[in-house]
């Protein structure tokens, strides 16, 4: 352990020599003393010192950056990020990786930034909901302006699941219509039916029957979609809900295609509740006996004064 600090601390001082100038050295010599920055915190962080190690991690990126090598400052500031992830310190370690992002995205390498976005948001969801969507919804951004939809729309995925779980049903509607914009765009019509399943979930939860009835009627539009199963369950569910059948309700969202969604959308699913408690469905023998004795109960009416 001993050895590792010292070794550390050796590299630090050369680091230090190589950003020293003179009368014969008028330039710092920012690239070598990027190098020892880096060894001394693979020193650092070998011997457990993580707060040092996140200093020498810093300190390259600062040597990187006045080298005009930017990719390996964003990398630098990353290996701070995970050296504060490692003390716990998440919303510090998203602060770095967020100025790491946008030097890849000023070096030119804008996937990088991307995946290190999205690398954020499985960091901070466990924490903070709000900020991972943000991190998603950015990440999908970059995705998006290289023309990358397959990948930026897994991102807008995570971002509405994410919105759903705060119960952000507004912007998670926005969200998802989106997400069902790009899959038509790329031509993957099977999943822009699992999203309009979701789009009608979230607008029930809304109390806005209207917005659910025109998804499902502007997915009629979609190869594939008209006598789907998706369509089928869709518009029996519209029924239910429109007539306050909770029987209807109840047996679609509990069906397979409802119960299999991704978690955030089954529980709207389970929990979706017709407008005024709803109604159930009177069985036809009890609709017989009723109507039975009703017809009992007219007759006896009709002769209780006797003939005249």
């Amino acid at each position: 352990m001993a050895a590792k600090i010292n070794e550390a601390h050796d590299h630090i001082a050369k680091a230090e020599k190589y950003l020293r100038t003179s009368f014969m050295k008028w330039k710092p010599d920012y690239d070598s003393a990027a190098s020892e920055y880096a060894k001394a915190a693979v020193a650092f962080k070998n011997a457990k010192m993580l707060e040092e190690a996140k200093e020498a991690y810093l300190q390259e990126a600062e040597a990187h950056t006045n080298n005009k090598t930017l990719f390996h400052a964003a990398k630098a500031l990353e290996a701070a990020g995970m050296m504060l992830k490692d003390m716990q310190r998440i919303p510090e370690a998203i602060q770095y990786i967020e100025r790491a992002s946008m030097m890849y995205v000023e070096n030119g390498t804008p996937d990088t930034a991307a995946l290190a976005l999205d690398r954020a948001g499985k960091l901070i969801e466990s924490q903070d909901l709000a900020k991972a969507v943000d991190l998603y919804q950015k990440a999908a951004s970059v995705f998006e302006n290289e023309d990358r939809l397959r990948q930026a729309v897994e991102m807008l995925g995570k971002s509405s699941r994410l919105l759903v779980r705060q119960h952000k049903l507004d912007e998670a509607a926005v969200s998802i219509q989106k997400e069902k914009n790009m899959y038509k765009e790329i031509e993957n019509y099977p999943t822009c039916f699992k999203k309009t399943s979701a789009q009608v979930l979230v607008h029930l939860h809304r109390n806005d029957f209207v917005a659910a009835d025109k998804c499902v009627r502007e997915s009629y539009s979609l190869p594939g979609f008209s006598g789907s199963e998706d369509c089928i369950a869709l518009e029996q569910l519209l029924q239910g809900y429109d007539e306050q059948d909770e029987d209807q309700v109840h047996r679609v969202c509990n069906s397979p295609l409802f119960k299999y969604m991704d978690n955030d959308y089954a529980k709207l699913s389970v929990s979706l509740r017709v407008p005024g408690g709803g109604k159930k469905k009177k069985a036809p023998a009890a609709d017989a006996a009723e109507g039975g004795a009703g017809a009992g109960e007219a007759d006896e009416d009709e002769y209780a004064g006797g003939l005249c």
